[in-house]
Protein backbone atom coordinates (compact mmCIF):
# COMPACT_ATOMS: atom_id res chain seq x y z
CA UNK A 1 0.00 0.00 0.00
CA UNK A 2 1.10 3.71 -0.37
CA UNK A 3 2.86 6.14 1.51
CA UNK A 4 1.59 9.30 2.77
CA UNK A 5 1.17 12.52 5.15
CA UNK A 6 -1.35 13.40 7.67
CA UNK A 7 -1.13 17.33 7.38
CA UNK A 8 -2.63 19.26 10.16
CA UNK A 9 -2.11 22.48 12.21
CA UNK A 10 -4.23 25.03 12.85
CA UNK A 11 -6.69 27.29 10.47
CA UNK A 12 -4.64 29.39 8.09
CA UNK A 13 -1.01 27.42 8.80
CA UNK A 14 -0.99 26.63 5.11
CA UNK A 15 -2.19 23.06 5.18
CA UNK A 16 -3.59 23.48 1.40
CA UNK A 17 -1.33 24.91 0.12
CA UNK A 18 1.65 23.07 1.37
CA UNK A 19 -0.29 19.97 -0.03
CA UNK A 20 -0.77 21.66 -3.82
CA UNK A 21 2.64 22.70 -3.37
CA UNK A 22 3.62 19.31 -2.91
CA UNK A 23 1.87 18.29 -5.58
CA UNK A 24 3.09 20.86 -8.08
CA UNK A 25 6.81 19.37 -6.56
CA UNK A 26 6.34 15.42 -7.30
CA UNK A 27 4.89 16.09 -10.11
CA UNK A 28 7.99 17.58 -11.50
CA UNK A 29 10.09 15.11 -9.71
CA UNK A 30 7.95 12.21 -11.30
CA UNK A 31 6.39 11.55 -8.26
CA UNK A 32 3.05 12.81 -8.91
CA UNK A 33 -0.26 12.07 -6.00
CA UNK A 34 -2.63 10.52 -7.87
CA UNK A 35 -6.38 10.77 -7.21
CA UNK A 36 -8.57 8.51 -5.28
CA UNK A 37 -9.52 6.45 -7.92
CA UNK A 38 -6.27 6.25 -9.14
CA UNK A 39 -4.61 4.93 -6.26
CA UNK A 40 -2.59 1.66 -6.41
CA UNK A 41 0.38 0.28 -4.31
CA UNK A 42 3.02 2.82 -5.68
CA UNK A 43 0.93 5.83 -5.06
CA UNK A 44 2.10 8.83 -2.55
CA UNK A 45 -1.02 10.24 -0.62
CA UNK A 46 -2.15 13.43 1.40
CA UNK A 47 -4.77 13.78 4.07
CA UNK A 48 -5.32 17.35 4.44
CA UNK A 49 -7.41 17.39 7.99
CA UNK A 50 -9.65 20.16 8.50
CA UNK A 51 -8.47 23.26 10.71
CA UNK A 52 -9.66 22.08 14.30
CA UNK A 53 -6.99 21.24 15.92
CA UNK A 54 -9.04 18.34 18.45
CA UNK A 55 -9.47 16.26 15.49
CA UNK A 56 -5.48 15.67 15.66
CA UNK A 57 -4.92 16.35 19.56
CA UNK A 58 -8.14 15.27 21.38
CA UNK A 59 -10.76 13.39 19.74
CA UNK A 60 -10.32 9.84 18.64
CA UNK A 61 -11.51 9.79 15.03
CA UNK A 62 -8.64 10.65 13.40
CA UNK A 63 -6.30 8.30 15.27
CA UNK A 64 -8.26 5.46 14.57
CA UNK A 65 -8.53 6.38 10.85
CA UNK A 66 -4.34 6.44 11.28
CA UNK A 67 -5.11 3.13 13.03
CA UNK A 68 -6.58 1.58 10.25
CA UNK A 69 -4.55 2.53 7.48
CA UNK A 70 -0.97 1.74 9.27
CA UNK A 71 -2.89 -1.83 9.40
CA UNK A 72 -3.28 -1.86 6.01
CA UNK A 73 0.16 -1.31 5.14
CA UNK A 74 0.27 2.76 5.28
CA UNK A 75 3.90 4.03 5.81
CA UNK A 76 2.52 7.08 7.31
CA UNK A 77 4.02 10.38 8.61
CA UNK A 78 2.21 13.39 10.50
CA UNK A 79 2.82 16.62 9.31
CA UNK A 80 1.92 19.26 12.23
CA UNK A 81 2.29 23.17 10.31
CA UNK A 82 2.53 25.87 13.07
CA UNK A 83 2.45 29.25 11.48
CA UNK A 84 5.80 30.85 11.72
CA UNK A 85 5.25 34.29 13.16
CA UNK A 86 3.52 32.77 16.87
CA UNK A 87 7.49 32.39 17.42
CA UNK A 88 7.50 36.48 17.78
CA UNK A 89 6.17 36.45 21.00
CA UNK A 90 7.13 33.84 23.80
CA UNK A 91 3.97 32.93 25.08
CA UNK A 92 2.59 32.05 21.60
CA UNK A 93 5.42 30.26 21.02
CA UNK A 94 5.04 28.24 24.03
CA UNK A 95 1.60 27.86 23.29
CA UNK A 96 2.84 26.25 19.55
CA UNK A 97 5.37 23.58 21.63
CA UNK A 98 2.35 22.83 23.99
CA UNK A 99 0.20 21.91 20.73
CA UNK A 100 2.85 20.19 19.01
CA UNK A 101 3.65 18.11 21.66
CA UNK A 102 0.08 17.28 22.34
CA UNK A 103 -0.56 16.20 18.78
CA UNK A 104 2.72 13.71 18.77
CA UNK A 105 1.28 11.93 21.77
CA UNK A 106 -1.98 12.12 19.99
CA UNK A 107 -1.31 10.32 17.07
CA UNK A 108 1.30 7.95 17.51
CA UNK A 109 3.49 8.51 14.80
CA UNK A 110 6.79 9.46 12.83
CA UNK A 111 5.95 13.39 13.33
CA UNK A 112 7.51 16.20 11.38
CA UNK A 113 6.61 19.71 13.02
CA UNK A 114 6.77 22.78 10.87
CA UNK A 115 6.94 26.28 10.84
CA UNK A 116 5.40 27.38 7.80
CA UNK A 117 5.33 30.85 6.14
CA UNK A 118 9.16 31.35 7.33
CA UNK A 119 9.13 33.59 4.48
CA UNK A 120 7.07 36.05 6.11
CA UNK A 121 8.53 36.24 9.70
CA UNK A 122 10.48 39.24 8.82
CA UNK A 123 7.25 41.26 8.34
CA UNK A 124 6.72 40.50 12.02
CA UNK A 125 9.58 42.59 13.69
CA UNK A 126 12.66 41.21 15.62
CA UNK A 127 13.05 38.03 16.87
CA UNK A 128 14.63 37.57 20.75
CA UNK A 129 16.55 34.73 19.71
CA UNK A 130 18.72 33.17 16.62
CA UNK A 131 15.75 30.98 14.54
CA UNK A 132 17.78 28.12 15.55
CA UNK A 133 16.59 28.62 19.50
CA UNK A 134 13.07 28.26 18.24
CA UNK A 135 13.72 25.30 15.72
CA UNK A 136 15.79 23.10 18.22
CA UNK A 137 13.64 24.30 21.21
CA UNK A 138 16.55 24.96 23.13
CA UNK A 139 17.00 26.35 26.94
CA UNK A 140 13.55 27.52 27.05
CA UNK A 141 14.35 29.02 30.86
CA UNK A 142 15.50 32.03 28.59
CA UNK A 143 11.97 32.70 27.94
CA UNK A 144 10.91 33.31 31.71
CA UNK A 145 11.33 37.11 31.98
CA UNK A 146 9.66 37.92 28.22
CA UNK A 147 7.03 35.53 29.52
CA UNK A 148 6.77 37.87 32.93
CA UNK A 149 7.19 41.03 31.09
CA UNK A 150 3.74 39.98 28.83
CA UNK A 151 1.47 38.46 31.76
CA UNK A 152 1.13 39.23 35.18
CA UNK A 153 3.25 38.01 37.66
CA UNK A 154 0.91 35.61 39.26
CA UNK A 155 1.03 33.27 36.12
CA UNK A 156 5.17 33.33 36.23
CA UNK A 157 5.11 29.43 38.07
CA UNK A 158 2.00 28.32 35.57
CA UNK A 159 4.79 29.62 32.81
CA UNK A 160 7.52 27.69 34.22
CA UNK A 161 5.44 24.46 35.05
CA UNK A 162 4.60 24.31 31.02
CA UNK A 163 8.29 25.00 29.91
CA UNK A 164 9.46 22.22 32.38
CA UNK A 165 6.89 19.91 30.82
CA UNK A 166 7.65 20.40 27.39
CA UNK A 167 11.60 19.90 28.11
CA UNK A 168 10.87 16.51 30.53
CA UNK A 169 9.26 15.25 27.10
CA UNK A 170 12.42 16.81 24.77
CA UNK A 171 10.80 15.29 21.82
CA UNK A 172 9.62 18.62 20.08
CA UNK A 173 11.52 20.21 16.97
CA UNK A 174 10.93 22.08 14.20
CA UNK A 175 11.45 22.49 10.12
CA UNK A 176 11.60 25.49 8.56
CA UNK A 177 8.89 25.70 5.34
CA UNK A 178 8.29 28.43 2.31
CA UNK A 179 6.23 26.28 -0.09
CA UNK A 180 7.13 28.54 -3.09
CA UNK A 181 11.18 27.92 -2.43
CA UNK A 182 12.13 24.82 -4.20
CA UNK A 183 14.80 24.35 -1.61
CA UNK A 184 12.75 24.51 1.27
CA UNK A 185 10.39 22.00 -0.06
CA UNK A 186 12.90 19.88 -0.82
CA UNK A 187 14.34 19.75 2.24
CA UNK A 188 11.90 18.97 4.00
CA UNK A 189 10.22 16.50 1.69
CA UNK A 190 13.75 14.63 2.26
CA UNK A 191 13.38 14.79 6.67
CA UNK A 192 9.26 13.50 5.63
CA UNK A 193 11.38 10.17 3.67
CA UNK A 194 13.56 9.65 6.49
CA UNK A 195 10.28 9.64 8.81
CA UNK A 196 8.13 7.72 6.67
CA UNK A 197 11.13 5.02 5.18
CA UNK A 198 10.33 5.94 1.80
CA UNK A 199 14.44 6.57 1.16
CA UNK A 200 14.67 2.83 1.83
CA UNK A 201 12.57 1.58 -0.53
CA UNK A 202 14.25 1.82 -4.23
CA UNK A 203 11.59 1.24 -7.48
CA UNK A 204 11.15 -2.57 -7.77
CA UNK A 205 12.89 -1.99 -11.56
CA UNK A 206 16.47 -0.01 -9.73
CA UNK A 207 19.52 -1.46 -10.19
CA UNK A 208 21.16 -2.88 -7.14
CA UNK A 209 23.39 -5.52 -6.69
CA UNK A 210 21.68 -9.10 -7.13
CA UNK A 211 18.72 -10.85 -4.93
CA UNK A 212 19.02 -8.05 -2.07
CA UNK A 213 15.30 -6.61 -3.38
CA UNK A 214 13.06 -8.89 -2.10
CA UNK A 215 9.59 -9.71 -3.55
CA UNK A 216 9.69 -7.22 -6.59
CA UNK A 217 5.80 -7.18 -8.04
CA UNK A 218 4.63 -5.62 -4.08
CA UNK A 219 4.09 -2.74 -3.50
CA UNK A 220 6.91 0.03 -1.93
CA UNK A 221 5.57 -0.17 1.85
CA UNK A 222 5.69 -3.72 2.12
CA UNK A 223 9.13 -4.52 -0.19
CA UNK A 224 11.75 -5.56 2.23
CA UNK A 225 15.11 -4.21 1.15
CA UNK A 226 17.98 -4.96 3.65
CA UNK A 227 20.62 -4.02 1.02
CA UNK A 228 19.43 0.03 1.03
CA UNK A 229 19.17 -0.16 5.38
CA UNK A 230 22.08 -1.17 5.58
CA UNK A 231 24.07 0.52 3.17
CA UNK A 232 22.53 4.20 4.01
CA UNK A 233 23.63 5.99 6.72
CA UNK A 234 21.43 8.73 8.33
CA UNK A 235 22.86 11.45 8.89
CA UNK A 236 22.74 14.88 9.24
CA UNK A 237 20.58 16.13 6.34
CA UNK A 238 22.35 17.60 3.74
CA UNK A 239 21.66 20.50 1.36
CA UNK A 240 20.40 23.81 0.35
CA UNK A 241 17.95 24.88 3.25
CA UNK A 242 19.32 22.06 5.48
CA UNK A 243 20.82 24.51 7.75
CA UNK A 244 18.73 26.92 10.31
CA UNK A 245 21.39 29.77 9.79
CA UNK A 246 21.34 29.21 5.76
CA UNK A 247 17.26 29.82 6.82
CA UNK A 248 18.04 32.48 8.97
CA UNK A 249 20.05 34.55 6.20
CA UNK A 250 17.77 33.87 3.40
CA UNK A 251 14.40 34.84 5.24
CA UNK A 252 15.65 37.51 7.90
CA UNK A 253 18.87 38.64 8.06
CA UNK A 254 19.19 39.43 4.27
CA UNK A 255 15.84 38.30 2.64
CA UNK A 256 15.45 41.64 0.15
CA UNK A 257 19.05 41.11 -0.82
CA UNK A 258 18.23 36.96 -1.92
CA UNK A 259 14.91 38.50 -3.44
CA UNK A 260 16.41 40.90 -5.75
CA UNK A 261 18.97 38.04 -6.79
CA UNK A 262 16.35 35.14 -7.40
CA UNK A 263 14.48 37.58 -9.25
CA UNK A 264 18.33 38.97 -11.61
CA UNK A 265 18.70 34.89 -12.02
CA UNK A 266 14.69 34.17 -13.48
CA UNK A 267 14.97 36.79 -15.72
CA UNK A 268 18.14 35.29 -17.08
CA UNK A 269 16.97 32.07 -17.12
CA UNK A 270 14.03 33.46 -19.11
CA UNK A 271 15.89 35.10 -21.30
CA UNK A 272 18.48 32.29 -21.77
CA UNK A 273 15.59 29.92 -22.48
CA UNK A 274 13.79 32.45 -24.69
CA UNK A 275 17.33 33.12 -26.94
CA UNK A 276 17.37 29.09 -27.32
CA UNK A 277 13.77 28.64 -28.34
CA UNK A 278 14.16 31.23 -31.21
CA UNK A 279 17.64 29.89 -32.26
CA UNK A 280 15.43 26.20 -32.44
CA UNK A 281 13.38 27.94 -34.39
CA UNK A 282 9.76 27.93 -32.45
CA UNK A 283 9.67 31.44 -32.03
CA UNK A 284 9.51 33.12 -35.38
CA UNK A 285 10.57 37.05 -35.40
CA UNK A 286 8.03 39.33 -36.82
CA UNK A 287 9.24 41.19 -39.78
CA UNK A 288 8.33 44.44 -40.68
CA UNK A 289 6.86 44.75 -44.04
CA UNK A 290 8.80 45.44 -47.59
CA UNK A 291 8.29 48.33 -48.69
CA UNK A 292 5.72 48.87 -51.99
CA UNK A 293 6.58 50.58 -55.07
CA UNK A 294 4.27 53.20 -55.16
CA UNK A 295 2.48 53.35 -58.57
CA UNK A 296 0.23 55.39 -60.13
CA UNK A 297 -2.12 55.74 -63.22
CA UNK A 298 -1.51 59.32 -63.42
CA UNK A 299 2.48 59.14 -63.91
CA UNK A 300 3.68 59.26 -67.33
Amino acid sequence: MPFGEIVCGSPGSGKSTYCYGKFQLFTALNRPIPRLKELGDDAYVLFDLPGQVELSTNHESIKHIVEKLTKNSFRLAAVHLCDAHYITDASKYVSVLLLSLRAMLQLELPHINVLSKIDLLSQYGDLDFNLDFYTEVQDLSYLENTLSASVPPRFAALNMAMISLIEDYSIVGFETLAVEDKNAMLNLTRAIDRATGYVFVPPSDSKQPPDTIEQHQAGPAVRPNTYALFSSAAGPLKGPGSDIRDVQERWIDAKEEYDAFERREWRREGEMVRDQAARAGKIRERKAPESQPVTSSLLP
